[in-house]
């Protein structure tokens, strides 16, 4: 399996174990916060093919990993279904009226619909891969159906969870009503990113650990798994990625149509191993705070690099990588990657 994603991704084997950046990779990188102010926001900075395709490049020019993370944001998707969508100093991203009836989800825009008006992001795909170095892979993305329904319902970044969980408990119906139209959504979408010439994609259920298990496989996995059918049935040859936070109690459960999954810091890497490695590619597990100290960075590395000694592992965070990590680090965290993988 390890073989079969790093030759979709590279065309070729690399002479180690690849290695690339979390989501939101540019956050830390003065080059990223010139262009933001460029843009003037940031869902300006997303809607502007020409400048996000210019912060998607810039952890692969300045860190050589050997991959660029398509720059959007996960919000575009039920943005473009008709939810106003505004970014907030200090308080993230809003959504000023969020979903509260059947009615609601009713008057959501057609999810085929909604993910042609996307042509933004498809047209940055475009212009990153005409710049990008051939051996080099670009990875699309989506926020997983739960995380998106979860925005759409709390109207902004949550840490109890209140309304979406009352929702599944009190009402079930229409909380997979609104799963199944914003998993349409996610499929095309993610097709879209296909056919404008990604390598690879992957899907972020980025708020997976607040349901418990039966719920988090009903509300959230079964979406997951339908999407990830789809796409592989229709794209064989595209390596699809899922990544799952905060899950590590329920991967006896984890099953489906995917190549890599994503194993999140909290999860023993050696645990992820022994229930899913002989299935899927692992990726990630890296601590992101661990790139505060280059000591601590190497401990983990190493620690990472013995435990998936026989292959199947992709180097990565186990979440997105924090605003003030300094560069020096993040570019030794690269390039130790690389130096440990050659020597295993």
């Amino acid at each position: 399996m390890g073989k079969i994603f790093i030759d979709a991704c590279f065309g070729k084997e690399t002479p180690y174990t690849p290695v690339w950046m979390m989501r939101q990779a540019g956050r830390y990188l003065k080059e990223y916060q010139e262009v933001r102010k460029k843009a003037g926001d940031f869902l300006s900075l997303c809607h502007s093919p020409t400048l996000a395709a210019e912060v998607t490049l810039q952890p692969v020019e300045i860190l050589d990993v050997d991959a660029a993370i398509l720059f959007s944001d996960i919000l575009v998707i039920p943005n473009e279904m008709g939810m106003k969508l505004r970014f907030a100093s200090g308080e993230g991203p809003i959504f000023d009226e969020p979903i509260k009836s059947q009615e609601d989800i009713a008057n959501l825009l057609d999810p085929q619909e909604s993910a042609k008006k996307l042509s933004y992001v498809y047209e940055t795909i475009k212009l990153v891969k005409k710049k990008l170095p051939k051996e080099k892979a670009l990875i699309g993305f989506s926020g997983a159906p739960w995380t998106l329904a979860t925005y759409m319902i709390e109207g902004k970044g949550t840490k109890t969870y209140t309304k979406v969980k009352k929702l599944i408990y009190t009402n079930p119906q229409m909380m997979h009503s609104l799963l199944q139209k914003v998993t349409q959504a996610v499929k095309f979408y993610l097709e879209e990113q296909i056919k404008a010439g990604v390598d690879a994609v992957q899907i972020f259920d980025s708020w997976a650990n607040a349901l418990e298990k039966p719920k988090y496989l009903e509300f959230s996995w079964n979406y997951i798994k339908e999407i990830t059918s789809y796409l592989k049935a229709k794209y064989p040859h595209i390596a699809v990625i899922v990544f799952p936070k905060g899950i590590g109690a329920y991967l006896d459960d984890i099953d489906g149509e995917f190549d890599v999954f994503g194993v999140d810091w909290s999860t023993p890497m050696a645990l992820a191993k022994e229930k899913l490695g002989n299935r899927y590619v692992l990726q990630g597990n890296l601590e992101p705070c661990r790139l505060y100290s280059k000591e601590a960075t190497k401990e983990c590395v190493t620690s990472l690099a013995n435990i998936m000694k026989d292959g199947g592992h992709i180097f990565n965070l186990g979440h997105g990588i924090l605003p003030d990590i300094p560069v020096e680090n993040a570019k030794y965290f690269v390039n130790l990657c690389k130096e440990v993988s050659k020597t295993n």
